[in-house]
Protein backbone atom coordinates (compact mmCIF):
# COMPACT_ATOMS: atom_id res chain seq x y z
CA UNK A 1 0.00 0.00 0.00
CA UNK A 2 1.41 3.45 -0.74
CA UNK A 3 0.27 6.64 1.25
CA UNK A 4 0.91 9.91 0.25
CA UNK A 5 1.03 13.44 2.25
CA UNK A 6 0.70 16.62 1.08
CA UNK A 7 1.69 20.17 3.01
CA UNK A 8 1.51 23.75 2.55
CA UNK A 9 2.65 26.57 4.66
CA UNK A 10 2.31 30.27 4.33
CA UNK A 11 3.45 32.73 6.79
CA UNK A 12 5.18 36.09 6.88
CA UNK A 13 8.82 34.69 6.56
CA UNK A 14 7.92 32.41 3.35
CA UNK A 15 5.61 30.28 1.62
CA UNK A 16 7.04 26.17 1.38
CA UNK A 17 5.16 23.63 0.05
CA UNK A 18 5.91 19.72 0.48
CA UNK A 19 4.93 15.93 0.09
CA UNK A 20 5.81 12.24 1.42
CA UNK A 21 5.21 9.54 -0.64
CA UNK A 22 5.26 6.07 1.78
CA UNK A 23 5.28 2.86 0.95
CA UNK A 24 5.35 -0.58 3.46
CA UNK A 25 7.57 -3.15 2.94
CA UNK A 26 6.88 -6.00 5.48
CA UNK A 27 7.59 -4.82 8.75
CA UNK A 28 9.40 -1.46 7.70
CA UNK A 29 8.64 1.54 5.53
CA UNK A 30 10.38 3.14 2.43
CA UNK A 31 9.45 7.17 1.86
CA UNK A 32 10.07 9.84 -0.42
CA UNK A 33 10.00 13.17 0.39
CA UNK A 34 10.73 16.25 -1.45
CA UNK A 35 9.43 20.07 -1.11
CA UNK A 36 8.62 23.06 -3.64
CA UNK A 37 12.53 23.25 -3.90
CA UNK A 38 12.77 20.18 -5.67
CA UNK A 39 10.15 21.25 -8.67
CA UNK A 40 10.93 25.27 -8.52
CA UNK A 41 12.78 25.75 -11.29
CA UNK A 42 12.51 22.22 -12.56
CA UNK A 43 12.88 18.70 -11.85
CA UNK A 44 15.74 18.28 -9.52
CA UNK A 45 17.47 16.67 -6.35
CA UNK A 46 16.95 20.04 -3.97
CA UNK A 47 14.84 18.81 -1.12
CA UNK A 48 14.64 15.88 -1.70
CA UNK A 49 15.44 12.95 0.96
CA UNK A 50 14.79 8.86 1.22
CA UNK A 51 13.96 7.04 4.37
CA UNK A 52 13.88 3.54 5.56
CA UNK A 53 11.76 2.94 8.97
CA UNK A 54 10.89 0.54 10.85
CA UNK A 55 8.81 1.84 13.16
CA UNK A 56 9.83 1.31 17.14
CA UNK A 57 13.21 0.30 16.09
CA UNK A 58 15.18 2.62 13.49
CA UNK A 59 15.05 5.17 10.95
CA UNK A 60 17.72 6.08 8.44
CA UNK A 61 17.78 9.25 6.12
CA UNK A 62 19.40 10.32 3.92
CA UNK A 63 19.34 13.96 2.19
CA UNK A 64 19.90 13.56 -1.41
CA UNK A 65 21.87 17.13 -2.32
CA UNK A 66 23.38 17.80 0.91
CA UNK A 67 24.81 13.94 0.68
CA UNK A 68 24.24 13.74 4.26
CA UNK A 69 22.73 10.54 6.30
CA UNK A 70 21.00 10.48 10.01
CA UNK A 71 20.81 7.44 11.73
CA UNK A 72 18.20 7.32 14.34
CA UNK A 73 17.67 3.86 17.01
CA UNK A 74 14.95 3.40 19.14
CA UNK A 75 14.90 0.89 22.27
CA UNK A 76 12.62 0.76 25.91
CA UNK A 77 13.74 -0.93 28.56
CA UNK A 78 12.17 -1.46 31.60
CA UNK A 79 13.50 -0.37 35.48
CA UNK A 80 11.18 -1.32 38.54
CA UNK A 81 8.62 -1.94 36.18
CA UNK A 82 9.01 1.17 34.04
CA UNK A 83 9.47 1.76 30.56
CA UNK A 84 12.24 4.22 30.14
CA UNK A 85 12.44 4.84 26.16
CA UNK A 86 15.70 5.30 24.83
CA UNK A 87 16.37 6.74 21.25
CA UNK A 88 20.16 7.56 19.52
CA UNK A 89 20.52 10.31 16.65
CA UNK A 90 23.38 10.26 14.38
CA UNK A 91 23.92 12.88 11.94
CA UNK A 92 27.02 12.18 9.78
CA UNK A 93 27.93 15.51 8.07
CA UNK A 94 27.79 17.41 11.05
CA UNK A 95 29.27 14.25 13.23
CA UNK A 96 26.67 14.99 15.95
CA UNK A 97 25.32 12.91 17.78
CA UNK A 98 22.02 13.27 20.06
CA UNK A 99 20.76 10.51 23.05
CA UNK A 100 16.92 10.73 24.50
CA UNK A 101 15.49 9.78 27.26
CA UNK A 102 11.86 9.24 28.40
CA UNK A 103 11.10 7.97 31.99
CA UNK A 104 7.37 7.14 31.43
CA UNK A 105 5.70 6.59 35.37
CA UNK A 106 2.12 6.56 34.05
CA UNK A 107 -0.50 7.17 31.93
CA UNK A 108 -0.47 11.29 33.29
CA UNK A 109 3.88 11.31 34.46
CA UNK A 110 7.21 11.18 32.82
CA UNK A 111 10.57 12.81 32.47
CA UNK A 112 12.79 13.20 29.70
CA UNK A 113 16.76 14.16 29.24
CA UNK A 114 18.18 15.13 25.52
CA UNK A 115 22.01 15.53 25.64
CA UNK A 116 23.89 16.60 22.32
CA UNK A 117 27.64 13.66 23.05
CA UNK A 118 30.47 16.48 23.25
CA UNK A 119 28.22 19.71 24.12
CA UNK A 120 28.48 19.84 27.77
CA UNK A 121 24.41 20.50 28.33
CA UNK A 122 21.68 18.71 28.55
CA UNK A 123 18.13 19.36 28.66
CA UNK A 124 15.38 18.16 31.70
CA UNK A 125 11.31 18.10 31.05
CA UNK A 126 8.42 17.26 32.89
CA UNK A 127 5.21 16.00 31.55
CA UNK A 128 2.30 15.81 33.12
CA UNK A 129 -1.12 15.39 31.31
CA UNK A 130 -4.34 16.67 33.65
CA UNK A 131 -7.48 15.00 32.80
CA UNK A 132 -6.85 13.83 29.74
CA UNK A 133 -6.95 16.84 27.92
CA UNK A 134 -4.81 19.56 29.58
CA UNK A 135 -1.20 19.10 29.19
CA UNK A 136 1.94 21.30 31.13
CA UNK A 137 5.50 20.67 30.08
CA UNK A 138 8.23 22.78 32.38
CA UNK A 139 11.85 22.24 30.87
CA UNK A 140 15.12 23.33 32.16
CA UNK A 141 18.31 23.97 29.81
CA UNK A 142 21.17 23.23 31.93
CA UNK A 143 24.14 25.29 29.77
CA UNK A 144 21.54 28.44 29.90
CA UNK A 145 20.70 27.69 33.24
CA UNK A 146 16.54 29.26 32.36
CA UNK A 147 13.37 27.62 31.96
CA UNK A 148 11.17 27.18 29.00
CA UNK A 149 7.40 26.29 29.72
CA UNK A 150 4.66 24.72 27.54
CA UNK A 151 1.17 23.66 28.26
CA UNK A 152 -1.83 22.22 25.48
CA UNK A 153 -5.10 21.90 26.04
CA UNK A 154 -7.97 19.70 23.56
CA UNK A 155 -10.89 21.74 22.75
CA UNK A 156 -13.98 20.48 20.78
CA UNK A 157 -12.62 16.71 20.38
CA UNK A 158 -10.28 17.62 17.74
CA UNK A 159 -8.41 21.17 18.20
CA UNK A 160 -5.60 21.46 20.59
CA UNK A 161 -4.54 24.77 21.90
CA UNK A 162 -0.89 25.53 23.17
CA UNK A 163 1.39 28.16 24.21
CA UNK A 164 5.25 27.87 24.55
CA UNK A 165 7.29 30.57 26.41
CA UNK A 166 11.07 30.26 25.90
CA UNK A 167 12.49 32.76 29.61
CA UNK A 168 16.13 32.83 27.86
CA UNK A 169 14.64 34.69 24.41
CA UNK A 170 11.02 36.27 26.19
CA UNK A 171 9.36 34.72 22.76
CA UNK A 172 5.97 33.35 23.31
CA UNK A 173 4.22 30.66 20.89
CA UNK A 174 0.82 30.17 20.85
CA UNK A 175 -1.03 27.45 18.30
CA UNK A 176 -4.14 26.25 17.39
CA UNK A 177 -4.14 23.07 15.52
CA UNK A 178 -7.32 21.59 14.26
CA UNK A 179 -7.51 17.84 13.23
CA UNK A 180 -10.26 15.74 11.18
CA UNK A 181 -10.05 12.43 9.23
CA UNK A 182 -11.55 14.14 6.12
CA UNK A 183 -9.91 17.70 5.94
CA UNK A 184 -6.56 16.55 7.39
CA UNK A 185 -4.41 18.65 9.40
CA UNK A 186 -4.75 22.80 9.81
CA UNK A 187 -2.54 24.69 12.20
CA UNK A 188 -1.85 28.16 12.84
CA UNK A 189 0.75 29.76 14.82
CA UNK A 190 2.08 33.08 16.00
CA UNK A 191 5.41 34.06 17.37
CA UNK A 192 5.61 37.16 20.00
CA UNK A 193 8.81 38.85 21.08
CA UNK A 194 7.81 39.58 25.16
CA UNK A 195 10.26 42.76 25.21
CA UNK A 196 9.75 46.36 26.44
CA UNK A 197 6.78 45.95 23.79
CA UNK A 198 5.06 43.03 22.53
CA UNK A 199 6.31 42.68 18.96
CA UNK A 200 4.40 39.48 16.70
CA UNK A 201 7.85 38.15 14.37
CA UNK A 202 5.98 35.98 12.79
CA UNK A 203 2.70 34.57 11.89
CA UNK A 204 1.92 30.72 9.71
CA UNK A 205 -1.19 28.91 8.46
CA UNK A 206 -0.16 25.52 7.57
CA UNK A 207 -2.53 22.54 6.00
CA UNK A 208 -1.95 18.96 5.07
CA UNK A 209 -3.95 16.15 3.78
CA UNK A 210 -3.25 12.24 4.57
CA UNK A 211 -4.34 9.73 2.06
CA UNK A 212 -3.88 6.41 0.45
CA UNK A 213 -2.89 5.74 -3.22
CA UNK A 214 -3.32 2.49 -3.65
Amino acid sequence: MMKASLKAKYSTDKNSAGATFSVNAGNVKLRASMTDATFINGPSLNGLALSLDKPGSFIVDYDLPKKDLRFQFMNTVRIAEKPINLSYVHFKNDNRTILDGTLVFDSTNKVSANHVVGSGNAKLKYTYVHGGVTTFEPSYDIAKDCWDFAVSRKVFGNDVFKATYQTSSKALGLDWTRTSKHNGLFKISASLAMGEQIKMTNLSAESSWDFEMF
